[in-house]
């Protein structure tokens, strides 16, 4: 996400390297810069004006620090202001009122159904609510019938009567149904409709007005851009919705939508989709993603979907065969199944600092699937025992899971350099650790 507006705003940035003070003068081309990357991102013109003023207006006459570059004082003023300008902080879900009503708005095909499902399993797992799915699009072919299967992947119950044609009707039954059954939440996935279309937005009001909503969520796809701002105020005036879901932003290389959506509705972005699967949901952070899209990296955020995905019984027993130096493949292997439950390698990448270099084209998302074929390919002693693989073992495996002896020697080799990096953690050596990890 954010690769070609990442790597644009970088190539600005550089024009003030070597200058010892920021002025009107050096300071006027990389304004100008920055607002092409913008306009090139799909950022409306006046947003991306107001935003280069701003920069320029804070930037202009500060003095350096000592240990500091312009150029690294820029990126902080830029950085600051991106996140201001895509809400300055997170804003999570208003579910005081019991039970909490939660409506979808949006275009066709922006991903309502699937965020609907995103969203019942998020908070089931972050805050186990108990959650009810209402199936209120009677519009499109087999949407009800798509909620009932996302409903039962992730164990939520869904509220659909496919005799009735209504999505009122539907709307005030499943109400009345969640107060019964003791739901926390509610979620109302609603049919996508066009601003223009005055019956179906006349409709959507109606269930509004008969639901009474804690929170009314425009869903769009990022990837359709300034139509996607448009649309959201358009959308907003009918609505007053209370913040914007971004979907497929994993696939937007431009970002426009979440960079002028803000700026343009007034109202927060409070989730991104980053990918197709039930968990691939993240809460909006934009201090974090003005770091990832200024190159920085999101540490936080890495750190936390670490924690949700390791499980910390198998992290003991992992320490501990490090510790009795029986650490094998199958231990390997499992730390592996951790890693893919984090999500794509290529969002997991963008939040490494300095990781922006790497092309997504030098990313293989299948990389996983060789190691795998690999280790199945062992016999259960040889995954045990690491050290009995010579090179007839090697050209077997090789042969069994159709990869090459050269790919089964390295990876052997990470396996004995995971082996050091964990052996150093036990001990402490933080400097030896972090030097081995900048070798790799």
């Amino acid at each position: 996400m954010f690769d070609r507006f990442s790597e644009k705003l970088e190539g600005a940035l550089q024009v003030l390297k070597g200058h010892g003070r920021i002025t009107e003068i050096n300071v006027a081309e990389t304004m100008k810069e920055i607002r092409r990357a913008l306009l090139d991102a799909d950022v409306n013109f006046k947003t991306a004006k107001d935003f280069a003023n701003v920069v320029k207006e804070k930037a202009l006459g500060q003095k350096v620090l000592t240990s500091l570059q312009p150029g690294q004082l820029l990126v902080k003023i830029v950085k600051d202001e991106l996140a201001a300008l895509m809400g300055g902080k997170a804003q999570g879900l208003d579910l005081t009122k019991k039970p909490a009503v939660v409506l979808m708005a949006g275009l066709q095909g922006s991903g309502k159904t699937t965020f609907s499902a995103k969203l019942a399993a998020h908070l089931k797992k972050t805050q186990s609510k108990k959650i009810l799915l209402v199936a209120c699009d009677v519009y499109r072919p087999a949407a009800r019938d798509q909620l009932e299967v996302l409903g039962s992947q992730i164990g939520v119950e869904v509220f659909n009567q496919p005799q009735e044609s209504d999505p009122l009707a539907i709307a005030k039954a499943a109400l009345s149904h969640a107060k019964e059954q003791g739901h926390q939440v509610v979620i109302v996935d609603t049919a996508g409709r066009l601003a223009v279309d005055e019956v179906l937005m006349e409709e959507i009001s109606s269930i509004h007005k008969a639901v009474t909503p804690s929170e009314t969520l425009f869903v769009v796809d990022s990837m359709t851009g300034q139509d996607a701002v448009n649309t959201a105020k358009i959308f907003h005036d009918r609505l007053n919705f209370d913040g914007v879901i971004l979907t497929k932003l994993d696939g937007d290389a431009r970002g426009g939508a979440a960079l002028s959506i803000k700026s343009v509705v007034d109202k927060p972005i409070k989730f991104i989709g980053t990918g197709e699967k039930l968990d691939a949901l993240d809460i909006f952070y934009p201090d974090r993603m003005a770091e990832r899209i200024l190159g920085m990296g999101d540490v936080v955020s890495l750190v936390e979907r670490a924690q949700q995905a390791f499980d910390v019984e198998e992290a003991k027993k992992i320490q501990q065969k490090v510790a009795k130096k029986t650490l094998g493949f199958d231990d390997f292997l499992s730390q592996i199944k951790q890693v893919q439950k984090m999500g794509s390698m290529k969002d997991l990448v963008g939040m490494i600092p300095g990781a922006n270099k790497i092309s997504p084209d030098d990313i293989d998302e299948d990389a996983f699937k060789g190691v795998e074929a690999i280790i199945q390919s062992m016999t259960p002693k040889e995954r045990s025992q690491p050290k009995l693989l010579n090179h007839s073992r090697k050209k077997r495996i090789a042969s069994g899971s159709g990869m090459k002896i050269e790919d089964v020697n390295r990876l052997i080799k990470q396996f004995e350099q995971m082996q050091k990096m964990m052996k150093m953690v036990q001990r402490g050596g933080a400097g030896k650790f972090m030097q081995m990890m900048k070798g790799i």
